[in-house]
């Protein structure tokens, strides 16, 4: 494993956007720095360009004039994607059926002039990197899902790339097994050192993968970050409604306090604003007696989640508030609760256009 490790090349994107020949933006022109050896997270919704910035690193696809592609000081616009050194895991794999795995895993050395003998030493350090020992000789077809994403996986990794790029390689699989092979995704490619680009719409595959964020919305940049920058400091609300669960209130500004329905909240920078949209995550809510609390207001539904309950809480906001709260509150559908909102966690939104 230390022997494939941290040699990851810096990606620089410069201005590259796309328009095909239909007259269809997919990207708008965007540049973005990609460190070496990290994992950058292309987020967004279906349609929003991430798959079409991955596919111009890749050299599948050719920016619009201007665009630029380098990896650290070479210019790669130009150079075709058997050139790049980029190893790709796709949503479909594209495994080869007529092979076995370990000549799946030795494909891309085969076609490189990798000689036999190197050639099966690196096959047996993919083998071992991924966890599939005594499948090197089976089909494709006798693979499970999860099995079959750890061979695609080793394929791309043992020609030692300069860059991998994934392309929504968890979505084919059931929900638990999802979330098992993401957890293992995430020690390998932190062990491995590579640059890695990672496509997903999954915002929980976006949080526990990337060390930065790209949240992608109608084929522009809409925001990067780390998890946690994008999480709890949106600079959108979209961004905001996109990335986990988000109470979106809106109302006057009076003496720095935001004026609702249920009560006032005290906000940390109002400026001299007479009006303002804030977003407030729900597991930031807490549930106290009516002397403690910023807002009031009346259950309206509980939905117990095994380690915390969900509350939907009305008449607080003009929209219902979505409060997680311990599962050790009794709360009930037609109750009065109070409700504790610490200034820190009420993030101010600019009003969309």
């Amino acid at each position: 494993m230390n022997a494939i490790a941290g040699h990851g090349a810096a990606v620089h994107i410069e201005n590259c956007g796309k328009t095909f020949a239909d007259g269809t933006q997919a990207l708008s022109p965007a540049s973005l720095d990609i460190i070496s050896g990290e994992t950058l997270v292309l987020l967004g919704p279906s349609g929003c360009g991430k798959t079409t910035m991955l596919r111009i690193i890749a050299g599948l696809e050719q920016p619009d004039a201007g665009g630029r592609v380098r990896f650290d000081d070479s210019d790669m616009t130009s150079v075709p994607i058997e050139a790049r050194n980029v190893g790709m895991v796709f949503q479909s794999y594209a495994l080869f059926p007529n092979m076995s795995v370990a000549d799946n895993i030795g494909y891309g050395l085969k076609i490189r002039g990798v000689d036999a003998k190197a050639r099966a030493a690196r096959i047996a350090e993919m083998v071992a990197l991924t966890n599939i020992g005594g499948l090197e000789n089976r089909r494709i077809e006798q693979l499970s899902g999860g099995q079959r994403q750890r061979v695609a996986l080793a394929r791309a990794v043992a020609i030692r790339p300069r860059v991998l790029l994934l392309d929504e390689p968890l979505t084919a699989l059931d929900a638990s097994l999802r979330d098992r092979l993401r957890g293992e995704l995430n020690r390998l490619l932190r062990s491995l050192g590579i640059t890695t680009i990672y496509v997903t719409h999954d915002q929980a595959e976006a949080m526990e993968l990337g060390d930065r964020i790209v949240v992608m919305r109608k084929g522009a940049i809409a925001q990067i970050g780390t998890p946690r920058e994008i999480y709890f400091r949106p600079q959108s609300r979209f961004v905001a409604e996109f990335v986990g669960a988000a109470n979106i209130v809106e109302g006057p500004v009076v003496g720095g306090e935001l004026v609702l329905p249920g009560g006032r909240l005290p906000l940390t920078d109002a400026a001299d604003a007479a009006a303002a949209v804030a977003m407030i995550r729900p597991e930031t809510i807490r549930i106290v007696g009516q002397g403690e609390a910023s807002l009031t207001g009346t259950v309206d539904s509980v939905s117990f989640i095994g380690d915390k309950q969900r509350l939907i809480v009305t008449g607080a906001s003009a929209r219902p508030l979505v409060v997680d709260a311990p599962n050790t509150i009794v709360a009930a559908t037609g109750d009065q609760v109070g409700l504790s909102i610490a200034p820190e966690a009420i993030r101010l939104l600019p009003e969309e256009v």
